[in-house]
């Protein structure tokens, strides 16, 4: 990851798991796991990337997004 990182300037975003995933459909409870939240208003900060930023736009209503 720390290669990554260099080569993406160190850019991070901030993702945080806002709402339940009781009743969401399987592939966005996939995304939200991928993404490496776990519970309610757990925090992960990750590499800002496509693939990322593609996970955190489908499950949008789930998530909050920063930085």
């Amino acid at each position: 990851m720390a290669k990554t990182q260099a080569n993406n300037g160190g850019k991070t975003i901030k993702v945080t798991l806002v709402r339940s995933l009781i009743g969401t459909r399987p592939e966005h409870r996939a995304s939200v796991r991928g993404l490496g939240l776990r519970h309610l208003n757990h925090s992960v900060e990750l590499v800002d990337t496509p693939a990322v930023r593609g996970m955190v736009n489908k499950v949008a209503y789930l998530v909050r997004c920063e930085g």
